[in-house]
């Protein structure tokens, strides 16, 4: 966040994991995936599962949204923002409709997950997430191809996501959705304004309170720690092995998120899909619209569902 993050604009920090209203006019037609229902597989019909996914020292409860049809399915693991009260549901259903399935999760110590709630062990948790995946027993229990994995992340999920996906060749394809927007610059910021864009960023103290006992000053220690190493403007050259879709909203992020669509072309990889929407933080008023482009761009991968 080239501006966002400076002193005068640490404001914006809570931005990147709270909200913003803005309106909004859309006129596109949707994909079927969106707004239509597929033809019922009474042989292999959709279905939602419960499943343990193991991650630094603990057991997450996964959901599992697995798609119709004989499978093996792709998967798009779906990582949620900050505090995580919006899990984009609307969206796993939509993708599950057009044939992949979706895993979700809640981040250690965050709405009852066992474990401490950390930024460093969210973008843990990402990485697990994959490798939980990619095991034989995974795979067979959730009909899924653990050769086709795309990462998709809202807020602070856009930073797992990308952060996942940038050390990870074998992911299919990154999808940032109003990506948190952290760079090194943070690092410099003074300590006590990060401090109260913590206590801003979980939308209230209830919002906190989803997090376990995590703390607004520690919360700002490890990411002002750890923000050096997960600025995704500096890992272009990791992103660019995968496709990579940025979407966009008018939330005060789209500077950043626009320079980590630009690093990733400098390094002349594979291609960047960029999206706008003139709409808030939640594209709450754009719902349909997110679903639209999401589906339109796993529709162009390699090993997308026909």
């Amino acid at each position: 966040m080239a501006r966002a993050i400076r002193l005068a604009g640490v404001a914006a920090l809570a931005v990147a994991l709270g909200g913003l209203i803005a309106p909004a006019v859309l006129a596109e037609p949707l994909p079927a995936a969106v707004i239509t229902d597929p033809a019922p597989d009474k042989a292999y019909s959709a279905r939602f599962t419960v499943a343990a996914m193991p991650t630094g020292g603990v057991v997450l409860p996964a959901m599992v949204y697995i798609a119709s049809g004989p499978g093996p399915h792709p998967t798009v693991v779906l990582f949620h923002g900050l505090p995580g009260a919006e899990n984009n549901l609307d969206l796993a259903q939509a993708i599950r409709r057009e044939g992949w399935n979706v895993v979700l999760f809640h981040y250690r110590g965050s709405w009852g997950s066992p474990g401490r709630f950390s930024f460093t062990h969210c973008i843990e948790d990402g990485a697990a997430a994959v490798a939980w995946l990619r095991d034989p027993k995974t795979t067979k229990a959730l009909n899924a191809d653990p050769d086709r994995i795309v990462l998709a992340g809202h807020s602070l999920g856009g930073l797992v996501a990308g952060n996942t996906g940038s050390r990870d060749p074998k992911v299919l394809g990154v999808a940032l959705i109003s990506s948190a927007g952290f760079t090194e610059s943070l690092a410099a910021a003074p300590r006590a304004d990060v401090v109260e864009a913590m206590k801003r960023s979980a939308q209230s103290a209830d919002g906190l309170t989803m997090l376990g006992d995590a703390t607004p000053e520690a919360l700002a220690d490890d990411l002002m720690g750890g923000i050096r190493g997960w600025d995704l403007s500096r890992q272009g050259a990791g992103l660019a092995r995968h496709p990579l879709l940025v979407v966009t909203s008018d939330d005060g992020l789209s500077d950043v998120d626009e320079s980590i669509a630009a690093a990733s072309e400098a390094a002349h990889g594979a291609p960047v899909s960029r999206v706008h929407f003139a709409t808030n933080h939640g594209y709450n008023d754009h719902r349909l619209a997110l679903a639209g482009a999401m589906i339109r761009w796993l529709e162009t991968l390699p090993g997308a569902p026909k």
